[in-house]
C-alpha cells in the first residue's frame, strides 16, 4: 500500500509544478527573446540526455570508432539534418545501431 501513496504523491507533484507554470504564463506576458530561448530547452535536455548515452556506454568515456553508438548517432543525425523526419531518423539510427553491434560483436 506504501508505493501507491509514493505514485499518487508523485503524480500530484508533478502535475502541480506544470500547472503552476501553466498559471503563472498564462497570466503574464513573457517577452519574445525569453520565449525564443525557452522554445530551446526540450532540444538541450534532449541532446544531454542522448549525448551521455553515445559518449559514455557502461559509464566509461568511448571515443573510439569501436563505439557504435556513435557511428549510428553520426547516422541518425545526417537522416535527421536531410530529411527532418523523426520516425525515420529513429529508424535508420535504431537500424545502424543494431547493424553494427552484430558486426562489432
Amino acid at each position: 500500500m506504501k508505493i501507491w501513496w509514493i505514485l499518487l504523491l508523485g503524480g500530484m507533484a508533478t502535475y502541480l509544478t506544470r500547472l503552476s507554470m501553466i498559471l503563472l504564463f498564462s497570466r503574464w506576458q513573457i517577452s519574445p527573446w525569453l520565449g525564443r530561448a525557452l522554445r530551446l530547452v526540450p532540444a538541450a535536455v534532449f541532446s544531454a540526455i542522448i549525448a551521455q548515452e553515445v559518449f559514455l556506454p557502461n559509464g566509461q568515456m568511448n571515443l573510439s570508432f569501436h563505439n557504435e553508438r556513435i557511428l549510428a548517432a553520426l547516422a541518425a543525425t545526417l537522416v535527421a539534418w536531410r530529411t527532418k523526419s523523426v520516425l525515420l531518423t529513429l529508424a535508420v539510427g535504431m537500424a545502424t545501431l543494431w547493424a553494427l553491434q552484430i558486426f562489432f560483436r
